[in-house]
């Protein structure tokens, strides 16, 4: 055989043991160096740092991260039958979705006794569904109310003492007084849930089996609660319709005063410090103001880390899940990575409780809070969730739905402010960059409530499960 040869020959066979390792690796064999390796698909920052502290304690176990968010990816590899990976972080009102069509590895069994109070209520009943636990809590957002204490201060206000939606909406006056809207909504879905959470609201049931699902926004007294409440404060104009959160829009009036308050989950924040650091030391937090001034709660945001029913390495993927989310280990990398944990032990950990700063992606601690243990708050707000809310088992469905129904009554409302704007500036005879007459905006038409957006989102939730198999009620 010449030199040619030789070569193509080593080739050859180069390129076969590189086949073959891969076809081995997918097929769930273990590495070369005898280790199983696990595929986790996560948006976790942290997870990197986690990994670490778990191959050092699993020498067996290698784990190849993807950071990855949304569910089309998912999706995709769930249909396509391949690709998926063992391991997959999945927000808790998505969780359901994928735990009733058989998608979750169900970890009831595999559990010891103490992780039902290991747990805060509110995250151990977002990982179950018919009383089967499918995937371990990694972290919580129980709603706190963040608020610009310099704003509220300037409009007379003590965010402390708002206690009721009666005096949430007195304060909203007052700081309309200044110019400053109290809240942004420009029709988000997980808000409104999270709202009606608070509310005492259960619009949604599942049936043990998982066949048959409930809906009823229409009559539910905590939705319909909540509603009348939100359709007021958009009538006075005391909310901004048209800033939706986390747009650009939405980033300049917070950070300019314009939007002086938020409500949201326990993770915000490491994110009010990464999107609006200019207003650091103005921020302040406080626990949710109620419809009745009883202290409650609600969950908004968070996620589980959950094992896919396709893995191969079923046991080597919840070794991970355990570790990440019930080992001390791994919790610990993860609250220093600016996590808000979901477990009793480390909530009431003293050097989480007093912690005063915010560490920024240079490492440097910043008191966005005004020196304020925002920590004891937010730890408090987690003990009052309630635990009777159920998501749907296609959440992720209704969520992106809300948009085209609901979200009709935010855009009414904006268009409709707008044309009155423009219809004063017309009366007062104001010109247009050009010096020419204002011309009037089209008219908005007749008002759509958010009644009527939910009317049509209970429809079309309905017609949606039917055609998904459920039985609807």
């Amino acid at each position: 055989m010449g030199m040619i040869g030789r070569r193509l020959s080593r080739m050859a066979t180069a390129v076969v043991a590189a086949i073959l390792s891969v076809s081995l690796a997918s097929c769930g064999q273990a590495t070369q160096d005898n280790r199983t390796q696990i595929t986790v698909w996560s948006w976790e920052p942290s997870m990197g740092k986690v990994i670490s502290r778990f191959e050092k304690a699993n020498p067996d176990i290698k784990v190849n991260w993807t950071n990855i968010s949304g569910y089309n990816n998912l999706n995709t590899a769930i249909q396509d039958g391949y690709g998926t990976p063992d391991v997959a972080q999945i927000e808790y009102y998505a969780l359901p979705q994928y735990a009733v069509s058989g998608q979750l590895l169900d970890l009831t069994d595999r559990l010891g006794s103490d992780y039902a109070n290991f747990y805060t209520g509110g995250t151990w009943a977002s990982v179950q569904l018919a009383g089967r636990i499918y995937g371990l809590p990694m972290d919580s957002g129980p709603m706190g109310f963040f608020y610009n204490d310099d704003i509220f201060t300037q409009a007379g206000v003590d965010a402390t003492q708002i206690k009721t939606w009666d005096d949430y909406y007195e304060a909203a006056k007052k700081l309309k007084d200044i110019g400053v809207y109290i809240a942004a909504d420009a029709g988000d879905g997980s808000f409104y849930d999270a709202m009606i959470w608070l509310a005492g609201g259960q619009p949604f049931h599942t049936s043990t089996d998982g066949k048959t699902v409930t809906i009823d926004l229409e009559h539910d007294a905590g939705t319909q609660r909540f509603t009348e409440f939100w359709q007021r404060m958009i009538d006075e104009g005391l909310v901004d319709t048209t800033s939706a959160t986390w747009s650009d829009r939405w980033k300049t009036r917070v950070g300019n005063g314009t939007i002086a308050s938020v409500f949201m989950g326990a993770w915000m924040p490491s994110l009010l410090l990464a999107n609006v650091p200019g207003a650091a030391g103005l921020w302040r937090v406080t626990t949710m103001p109620t419809y009745d001034g009883q202290p409650a709660n609600a969950e908004s945001g968070g996620s589980a880390l959950t094992v896919l029913q396709l893995t191969r390495k079923p046991d080597a993927a919840y070794r991970f899940v355990d570790f990440v989310a019930h080992d001390a280990q791994g919790i610990s990398a993860r609250v220093a990575g600016g996590a808000f944990p979901a477990d009793y032990a480390t909530l009431n950990s003293e050097s989480f409780l007093d912690k005063t700063t915010i560490t920024n992606d240079d490492g440097i601690e910043i008191p966005y809070f005004g020196g304020q243990k925002f920590n004891r708050v937010l730890s408090e707000a987690a003990e009052d969730v309630s635990v009777g809310y159920q998501y749907l088992p296609f959440e992720v469905y209704a969520r992106s739905d809300f948009e085209s129904t609901v979200g009709k009554s935010y855009k009414w409302t904006s268009d409709f402010q707008a044309y009155q704007l423009r219809q004063a500036d017309i009366d007062l005879g104001r010109k247009d960059a050009n010096g020419k007459p204002l011309q009037p905006l089209t008219d908005p038409g007749k008002k759509i409530s958010l009644e009527t957006g939910l009317a049509q989102w209970q429809k079309d939730l309905k017609e949606y499960g039917f055609n998904q198999g459920f039985t609807i009620k």
